[in-house]
């Protein structure tokens, strides 16, 4: 299946001044996939090296640094002659030989020709014990699930793509809605989790769908359980706890709710492993809408959102009829798919700020204010067509008139510009962002 990101991975290959690759991202997302078919599809040869349980490579890089020792080593462990000009060297789950990462400064040293990528699926969260971190000597992406507009083309739905990136055809868009409609449908049950895009692709079947993606919480469960020590069962009720908390549209996160009495320092910990993991996201409060948004973040007022919604789904045990079936999906749990929908497109979008906005003193409530193109934009998320918001219309034109700011509205209803606000079809987030300015995904 294609996706973003491999445009960037091209770049990446042809650039003059390339370092070594380190591609994060959560476990399942699809890592291994993208970089391998970049190493068949764009170089002569590949060396995947697999640093799972491998002790023949743990060997090999804890003697020392000697580049050119290592590289004969692994030509002759792998079988391939690794040719500096032509081929393509990449380790996979290199969190398990942290001895792998420190040498990818020496690499970008005495062989920068050579064209060596790492992956993992717990790089944000390896203990490096007591071995240097390449600061400055490594180039770092990050790959997340897949996108709508990724799940689109993956599902053969290639023209309404092509509508969609089509700012002159906005109109034949609109006259398309419930088709759309239908599509975003199946993504907010199917999710971007590769693998479970897949079987969707293959059998349509939802329930094998559904086993994909528990079965991905269940990974995810026991990576918490292994790795994340004694803060384990925090960082498991933390998970657990996202969608009950994005449905009761609480203006922070709320700790008394994982147990009576808790307090934020009992689980910032917790939360940051699980971010570092790539398994859920943060997003800020700021009570000021100024730029640089950075700024104003307040670190300890905060929401959280699952990293798919289709595993939202899945840990929340909503069935596929609620979701593919009647308006279940968009007018009950409070918009929490959608507004957790929004953020995983918006945080693929580089270089992007999320926060959200809030005052203490007042009822306007702002669901995402952006840093974009060195611009503030406020949006709005509305999962039904229902989309009448005084509090929005209030914080653009009268709290903040004086910023110019212009508003957008992700909904169910089609493209409508109203001035102050233009209205976005919730499955156009990412081309009308590309229409703004354009961006790198990953």
């Amino acid at each position: 299946m294609k996706r973003d990101i491999y445009s960037k991975l091209l770049e990446w290959k042809e650039s003059n001044d390339r370092k070594p690759l380190m591609l994060y991202g959560a476990r399942q997302v699809g890592k291994t996939y993208i970089l391998k078919e970049l190493g068949r599809n764009e170089f002569d040869n590949m060396v995947c090296i697999n640093c799972y349980k491998n002790p023949i490579v743990e060997k090999i890089f804890s003697q020392d640094v000697d580049i050119t020792r290592i590289l004969r080593e692994l030509s002759a462990y792998s079988g391939e002659n690794i040719q500096p000009s032509s081929t393509f060297l990449f380790f996979d789950e290199v969190q398990e030989i942290p001895e792998v990462v420190a040498s990818l400064k020496y690499f970008y040293e005495e062989r920068p020709e050579l064209h060596v990528a790492v992956a993992g699926s717990l790089l944000g969260v390896m203990e490096m014990k007591g071995i240097s971190f390449p600061v400055g000597k490594v180039d770092i992406m990050h790959l997340y699930p897949m996108v709508f507009t990724e799940f689109l083309e993956a599902v053969g739905e290639t023209g309404k793509l092509d509508l969609l990136r089509d700012a002159a055809m906005r109109t034949s868009v609109n006259s398309l809605l419930p088709s759309f409609v239908e599509l975003l449908r199946q993504y907010y049950y199917v999710g971007g989790m590769p693998e479970a895009v897949k079987k969707y692709i293959e059998t349509g079947d939802q329930e094998k769908v559904r086993k994909i993606q528990l079965d991905i919480i269940e990974e995810y469960e026991a990576d918490i359980a292994k790795h994340a020590g004694r803060d384990a069962l925090k960082a498991r009720k933390v998970m657990q706890s996202i969608p009950g908390q994005l449905a009761k549209e609480n203006k922070k996160y709320i700790f008394g709710a994982l147990k009576k009495g808790a307090r934020a320092s009992e689980y910032e910990n917790a939360i940051q492993w699980l971010i570092d993991a790539g398994i859920i996201y943060k997003v800020c409060r700021t009570a000021k809408a100024e730029l640089p948004l950075k700024f104003y973040l307040e670190d300890d007022t905060f929401k959280l959102f699952l990293l798919d919604v289709g595993l939202l789904g899945a840990i929340s045990n909503v069935s596929a009829p609620m979701i593919l079936l009647g308006n279940n999906i968009f007018s009950e749990y409070k918009g929490a798919f959608t507004e957790n929908y929004v953020l995983t497109q918006l945080i693929t979008c580089n270089p992007i700020e999320i926060s959200y906005f809030t005052k203490d003193n007042s009822t306007v409530e702002i669901d995402f204010l952006i840093q974009f193109a060195g611009k503030l934009i406020p949006i709005e998320v509305k999962a039904e067509e229902n989309v009448k918001s005084k509090s929005f219309r209030q914080f653009i034109t009268i709290d903040h008139s004086e910023k110019n700011l212009r508003g957008i509205r992700m909904s169910m209803k089609g493209y409508a510009d109203q001035g102050w606000m233009e209205n976005i079809p919730l499955f156009a987030i990412i081309p009308y962002l590309n229409d703004i300015l354009p961006l790198s995904h990953g």
